[in-house]
């Protein structure tokens, strides 16, 4: 039976009982055999906002204040955007048992590992806010920008774990080789340092703009920090969104009808 990508991904949003309440268990569980429950969970964003911000923001002569708020949040839509698409890879095979029953709407299993992503980023939310109010970058019409750019960023997102989750059925090692890209992505991405210091028309300027992990954290933050966005960020999210959602709509009418057979 051939499958439509956008009738899935409806049909998924429309119930979601299956992939809402396997995130919820699995939270719950992880969770609660430790006295601080999901207070762990806040631990990354806070070191990472808040020391690695510290030292690196010392480190290249800014102001810890400033740099500390610009880690932060480009970490946490690094984090989201990264485990999203590298748990996809094995998002059928995990739930092999469930396809063999017959249960072959895919996008509920991707679904669920966004869920589960997109719940971190939530919750790192106070920590990223605290980092905010202590620079003074926060502003209303910041927020109002912010939260649309995230939307296009969990659109991508949809259609990048579609892709990878089914191509990751067919070949189990693509798990392997997307980790190891996204890892290498991390150096490219304006996490650690700053867009400013690679400009447009150098050559580490052009293949820093290359990664498309740049300029998902670049439309979230940049709205946030106060800062301008690059036109370049907008095309190229713009044009990455329509393209991708049209080579994912073929992938998965394509091959998601032989995933059964894969896992």
């Amino acid at each position: 039976m051939t499958r439509s990508l956008l009738q899935d991904y409806r049909d998924s949003l429309r119930h979601p009982e299956f992939w809402i309440y396997a995130t919820w268990l699995e939270l719950v569980t992880k969770y609660r055999r430790s006295k601080l429950g999901i207070l762990w969970a806040l631990m990354p964003p806070f070191l990472y906002a808040f020391g690695v911000g510290w030292f690196f923001g010392m480190l290249q002569g800014v102001d810890p204040i400033e740099f500390i708020p610009h880690l932060g949040i480009g970490y946490v839509v690094f984090r989201l955007v990264t485990v999203a698409i590298s748990e996809s890879t094995t998002a059928c095979a995990t739930h092999a048992s469930f396809i063999m029953d017959g249960r072959t709407r895919l996008t509920d299993y991707v679904l669920r590992v966004v869920a589960k992503a997109l719940f971190y980023f939530v919750l790192a939310t106070p920590v990223i806010t605290i980092a905010l109010v202590m620079s003074g970058s926060v502003s209303l019409a910041g927020v109002m920008v912010a939260v649309p750019a995230l939307l296009i960023v969990l659109l991508n997102i949809a259609w990048i774990g579609a892709v990878v989750a089914v191509v990751g059925a067919r070949f189990p090692d693509v798990s392997q080789l997307v980790g190891s890209a996204l890892m290498f992505s991390f150096l490219f991405t304006p996490i650690i340092w700053q867009a400013s210091q690679v400009p447009l028309g150098t050559m580490r300027g052009t293949i820093a703009r290359a990664n498309p992990l740049f300029h998902f954290v670049e439309i979230v933050r940049a709205p946030l920090l106060e800062q301008p966005l690059e036109r370049l960020s907008i095309v190229y999210v713009a044009v990455l969104t329509v393209l991708g959602w049209g080579v994912a709509a073929w992938v998965y009418r394509r091959y998601a009808k032989f995933v059964p057979m894969w896992v």
